[in-house]
């Protein structure tokens, strides 16, 4: 099975399972629901179809270039193969966890990720919904990390499938049992962790960034335990959006450009 194939077979199985599962045992009541899922899907389809123009060798073909030129720390040092898999991996995941720090901390970057911010439910097509040029730069960091690291393109395929499998696993919408959480939410990133992130509360948002480890909220003072208002309770998307028409594929492409998006996280300029 090419790497393709493979990608998109996990990534359907991950989706149907977590759509069954927040069908099932949902955690809580969305107002949106599935009026939300064509601008959702919409945008993934959309930002897919970018990446496969600009990028066609993907991440994968920027990990067998370094390795064809020796470039990268994985190509200079000698390790056993599954320590530099494994390292491969955890690196990646700091790496995507500083990136989303930076979207939340740079203003013009605060604009794109808002798309993200904006819905106002929370559910496994959250995990997916992303404004084009967000995605591009997020290839860009990606293709740059794997050539100097010197990844190996087969973490590069199962860190892909990690990355895509826990967005759409950390959304959904689906229930837990407390102490399952609770011992899962030790090393990895529970849909209970990272909904506080989706909070409309400002403090909220500025936490739990991590999207597979939580190690790194933990590590660097990031890590909230529980929302304030409570799972069911709380508010999610972002506070100046609650009327806008936040699942409108056009609306979600011309966010980013408007020009008053309010105040914004961690600052005074603007917010979410």
């Amino acid at each position: 099975m090419d790497e393709p194939t493979l990608r998109l077979a996990a990534f359907l199985i991950i989706f149907g399972c977590m759509a069954l599962a927040q069908a099932v045992v949902p955690r809580r009541n969305l107002h949106f629901g599935y009026r939300r899922w064509p601008a959702n899907l919409g945008i993934v389809l959309l930002d897919i179809l970018v990446i496969r123009l600009l990028f066609p060798a993907g991440a994968v073909g920027a990990s067998i270039w370094a390795e064809a030129n020796g470039i990268g720390l994985f190509h200079m040092i000698e390790l056993p193969a599954a320590m530099e898999m494994a390292l491969s991996i955890i690196l990646l995941d700091l790496v995507i966890y500083t990136q989303h720090l930076i979207f939340h901390a740079v203003p013009l970057l605060w604009r794109l990720h808002s798309v993200h911010h904006a819905d106002r439910d929370i559910d496994v097509t959250t995990g997916l919904r992303f404004h084009p040029i967000e995605i591009i730069l997020s290839m860009l960091v990606k293709l740059t990390f794997v050539i100097l690291l010197g990844v190996p393109a087969i973490a590069v395929v199962l860190f892909e499938v990690i990355l895509n499998g826990m967005a759409m696993f950390n959304h959904a919408n689906f229930h837990l049992p407390k102490k399952v959480d609770a011992v899962i939410r030790l090393l990895l990133v529970t849909p209970d962790v990272h909904r506080i992130h989706h909070s409309v509360i400002q403090q909220e948002t500025d936490s739990n960034f991590g999207f597979n480890l939580s190690i790194w909220d933990r590590i660097f003072g990031t890590w909230r335990e529980q929302p304030e208002r409570g799972h069911e309770a709380m508010t999610i998307g972002l506070e100046r959006l609650q009327s806008a028409p936040t699942h409108n594929l056009i609306f979600m492409l011309r966010l980013p450009f408007q020009r008053d998006l309010g105040q914004y996280p961690n600052s005074n300029q603007e917010q979410e």
